[in-house]
């Protein structure tokens, strides 16, 4: 009795109904004629990760390896996968899979060797030594694959859409800017931004509010960018990317902290003393911005074992933001605001993306085909968690009170209306 072709039983457990086809290297084709997108199985391998691997890192690895190809949007596929289940089958589906494809699927094969695991030869656990390790994973890929990615701002971290019809550099002019207008920067006041990559926030800060900047990030290729950027806008009599962990700042006495996109990489045991430190470094009635991706429940587990830990953030950890705003209350802060930016994440992944697509042939030869194939599923992916609120990004606005509880701050409701910036470039 000859099995059922490859792509029927595919369709059959995991697409029935949707506008979603599959074509198979056995030369087999099921789904709908007019389907909106196409899922091709290039080789066999791709069945053993998708049958071998927990929840959606089967899928990850095929597709990462190349055994697995999407025709069509990705976002779009990964929208009607999710709403399958996909990679957390029935155990019926389970027996129908394997009665219709074989034992053989069972056979775990070696990840892609784009995936990592730290293990103890990185270091300890967010130790000084195994964070440099994992940021340089993920950031000193190659400074132009990242302008291709991110534009020229080169903002890695989520836009601030300030209206619909906004693009991604002004969207990004406006986050760097409302963090400014929320920390009431002022000429001569000095800034201390914690994980600020390519430097962003440092110029933007420098170069229209007039401050003393320093910024300090784990990736050296981050700060040897960031510095030549610093250079060439005249900006180096006020402002400093050092290439260092935020641990090992000594200067203190700042007039403000911003945190944009750190929190996420310094684990959850590290938290309380990550808010104490920099409350060490606050003035008081100074203030301190805290922006990053979060859980959307206290309750829920933290995943960190699946397709982002292993190929985009090892050792990423994200907290719910009652646990964020529980440490800075407890640490030497009291918050005065907090706002979710989920919806805007997700509308700067998707400009991310398109970013990718419209530099594909570039990014392919740049960093290889596994790591861009990494990105676009990455990319794809983040939107759609911040899209169905799998995740959220949230800013958390505190200040260090003095010894008899002074904020400094005007009464009445804290706005920050918009005001005229500069262009740097």
């Amino acid at each position: 009795m000859s099995r059922p072709k490859i792509a029927s039983v595919l369709s059959d457990v995991v697409a029935q109904g949707l506008p979603l086809a599959f074509v198979a290297f056995d030369g087999s084709r099921a789904g709908p004629s007019d389907a909106m997108c196409t899922i091709r199985i290039n080789d066999a391998r791709a069945l053993n990760y998708v049958a071998t691997a927990p929840s959606d890192l089967g899928l990850a690895r095929a597709y990462v390896a190349g055994y697995l190809d999407v025709e069509g949007d990705m976002f779009t596929v990964l929208m009607m996968l999710a709403g399958e289940h996909i990679g957390s089958l029935t155990w019926s589906d389970r027996l129908r899979v394997l009665q219709g494809l074989g034992p053989g699927i069972l056979k775990p094969i070696p990840p892609p060797p784009q995936e990592t695991r730290p293990g103890l030869w990185w270091g300890l656990r967010h130790s000084l030594k195994r964070d440099s390790k994992a940021i340089s994973h993920h950031y000193d890929v190659s400074n132009r694959f990242y302008e291709w990615l991110l534009g020229p701002s080169m903002a890695y971290t989520c836009a601030v859409y300030p209206d619909e019809g906004a693009t991604l550099e002004e969207a990004q002019e406006e986050k760097v800017d409302l963090v400014c207008r929320k920390l009431g920067l002022q000429p001569g006041q000095r800034l201390l931004d914690v994980g600020c990559g390519w430097g962003t926030m440092v110029v933007h800060a420098a170069a229209n509010y007039g401050v003393e900047v320093l910024g300090v990030t784990l990736s050296r290729q981050q700060a040897e960018w960031g510095q030549k950027r610093i250079a060439h806008l005249g900006l180096s009599d006020r402002a400093e990317i050092r290439h260092d962990d935020y641990r090992n700042v000594s200067e203190s006495g700042f007039d403000a902290v911003s945190s944009i996109g750190l929190t996420e990489h310094i684990g959850a045991s590290n938290l309380n003393s990550y808010v104490t430190f920099l409350a060490s470094k606050v003035r008081p009635q100074g203030l301190f911005l805290n922006h990053c991706i979060t859980r959307p429940v206290t309750s829920a587990p933290a995943r960190t074992g699946g397709f982002i830990n292993r190929y985009v953030f090892p050792d990423g950890e994200l907290e719910a933001v009652g646990t964020i705003v529980s440490a800075i209350q407890d640490h030497g802060f009291e918050v005065r605001h907090e706002e979710n930016f989920r919806e805007h994440y997700a509308r700067t992944c998707a400009a991310w993306g398109a970013n990718l697509d419209a530099h594909w042939d570039e990014a392919v030869a740049e960093v290889g085909e596994a790591t861009a194939r990494v990105w676009r599923l990455y990319l794809a992916g983040s939107r759609l968690g911040f899209t169905q609120r799998r995740i959220e990004l949230h800013q958390v606005l505190a200040v260090r009170t003095d010894e008899h509880g002074g904020s400094g701050l005007p009464l009445g409701r804290l706005e920050w209306p918009r005001r005229e910036v500069k262009t740097t470039s």
